[in-house]
């Protein structure tokens, strides 16, 4: 092994470019209120109600950038109209904003200040940051149309010209984003939040969308993928390091088409290279063992594994039960339209129009269970399949640590060699080699150190890493739960209620 840089970790998922037209969506969708840009552009049909991951008092994760709570905005919130984000609307990095902050920004300071033991998180700039993708447009037609997210932002962040920003992104500038973080830090053992996966049928399905129902289809795919956009850049922002990085500036804030990120199609000649890179290191995985010497980490990748593996059943699971509920829906459906046949064949006064009555609640009661489907999806379903990425990224920075250590061990290696080179040399009386060999010998003396220091710079830096990582993850699950129980509650007692309203029909029968 040579002392070169190895090639970075690929993302989890090879992406296509422009991978945007292809996503399905429950999503909300209204038209771009930039008139004069958009006018021409056609806005995707609207989604499903968003489902909200938030609690109405709780922060959802706990660093040094402490998360702010607006309460005004909580109050008007119903439970049929939460943002599935699985974050809270404010990032806080300090309890005092910078004095240049504007009157809003100033009454929403209700913060709640988290430290820990990392040096990496101190020194971090007073601030917050507020990301939302609040519209989506489909731009273009036929195969070379995409899907455009407006990124709306709003900080008191200094290093920001403005305070509230708004920027046209493509699905391809999500994925360079992600690409340039990915070498930039990687390496240095910072956890990188995954991006959003490729989706070619969704893609073209959006592509050649014609008729209603083909529109509706997309536009559930694109809200989904808008949605995993949101949690993407608020993921970023959370991060204390990443979120001064240039590259996530310049995405939120330049008002102009980014340079295209061609290294994200997966038949250019770059998307080719990471497929062959992404086989080595998968080899790499299986056949390399590494000497572990810290107890820490043998007992941290174990747990890592049994959680990939057990929230991936859960997901399948989830995932069936989605299913099972449209099923449901569906069959209650049925039913209310056969009973409202049924009412009208009768005869019987009474009874007929109990039975009428019942295909009423039947219909309200599939509504109820299709919103309930719909609330496992995205609530649960997709919070899952989130930290499904989050385990696959915790992985790669696991194994960026037995990369490092391969080149500390290859340096020894030849350290070893060269200064047994040297013995010989001078044991044999050949002066005249001795002082090259012996330059040799003190280079890969330093590059031996200068391996041990990064070895033990990203060990440090990855304890640091899952530690936030596992305290973001217990207080996100804690929220989502806490969510998915009480729409679970209210849709049960809608249903209860539709069937206490049918009783005195169903007893007045004679």
């Amino acid at each position: 092994m040579t002392d070169e840089k190895l090639p970075p970790i690929m993302a989890p998922d090879d992406p296509d470019e422009d991978d945007d037209i292809f996503s399905s969506t429950i999503d909300d969708l209204s038209s771009l209120r930039n008139e004069e840009l958009f006018a021409s552009l056609a806005t995707v049909p609207p989604p499903l109600t968003n489902i909200s991951l938030n609690e109405e008092s709780s922060t959802l994760l706990e660093s040094d950038v402490p998360l702010n709570n607006d309460h005004k905005e909580v109050q008007q919130m119903t439970s049929k109209n939460i943002i599935s984000n699985g974050f809270e609307e404010e990032i806080n990095l300090k309890e005092n904003d910078t004095p240049t902050v504007s009157e809003e920004f100033n009454q929403e300071e209700n913060t709640l200040k988290v430290s820990t033991n990392d040096i990496n998180y101190e020194n971090i700039e007073n601030g917050f940051i507020k990301i939302s993708i609040s519209e989506t447009t489909k731009v273009g037609e036929g195969m070379s149309s995409y899907v455009a997210y407006r990124v709306v932002t709003r900080t008191n962040m200094t290093m920001f010209k403005t305070n509230n920003m708004a920027v046209l992104r493509r699905f391809s500038d999500f994925l360079g984003l992600h690409n340039k973080l990915t070498e930039k830090y990687l390496r240095n053992g910072r956890l990188i939040p995954p991006a959003p996966q490729k989706n070619m049928l969704g893609s073209t399905r959006i592509k050649i969308s014609g008729n209603q129902s083909d529109q509706a289809t997309s536009a559930e795919f694109i809200e989904k993928r808008r949605l995993a956009l949101e949690r993407f850049l608020k993921r970023i922002a959370l991060h204390p390091i990443l979120r001064n990085d240039k590259s996530f500036c310049d995405f939120l804030e330049q008002d102009c088409e980014l340079p295209k990120a061609t290294s994200t199609s997966a038949l250019s000649g770059a998307g080719v290279m990471r497929l062959f890179n992404k086989v080595g290191e998968t080899v790499n995985k299986i056949t390399y063992k590494m000497d572990e010497n810290e107890p820490w980490f043998e007992e941290k990748e174990v747990q890592i594994e049994n959680l990939d593996l057990q929230l991936r059943n859960l997901h399948g699971a989830v995932e069936a039960l989605v299913i099972n509920r449209k099923e449901l829906a569906n069959s209650s459906g049925s039913f209310a339209k056969s009973a409202a046949v049924l009412s009208n064949c009768e005869e019987h006064t009474g009874l007929s129009r109990a039975l009428s009555q019942l295909a009423d609640v039947f219909e309200k009661v599939e509504s109820v269970r299709t919103e309930q489907a719909n609330t496992d999806f995205s609530i649960f379903c997709e919070l899952l399949k989130d930290y499904i990425g989050l385990i696959g990224a915790v992985k790669n920075v696991f194994h960026e640590r037995v990369k490092v250590y391969q080149n500390m061990q290859h340096a020894q290696m030849i350290l070893t060699k060269k200064r047994e080179q040297k013995t010989k040399l001078e044991l044999t009386g050949r002066l005249d080699k001795v002082g090259f060999v012996t330059n040799e010998v003190s280079e890969w003396e330093a590059k031996l150190s200068r391996c041990q220091d990064e070895f033990d710079q990203i060990s440090k830096t990855i304890k640091v890493e899952f530690e936030q990582f596992e305290i973001n993850r217990i207080k996100e699950f804690k929220t989502v739960i806490s969510s998915y129980l009480e729409e679970m509650i209210n849709h049960q007692t809608l249903i209860i209620k539709h069937w206490q309203a049918f009783i005195p029909e169903a007893k007045a029968i004679a």
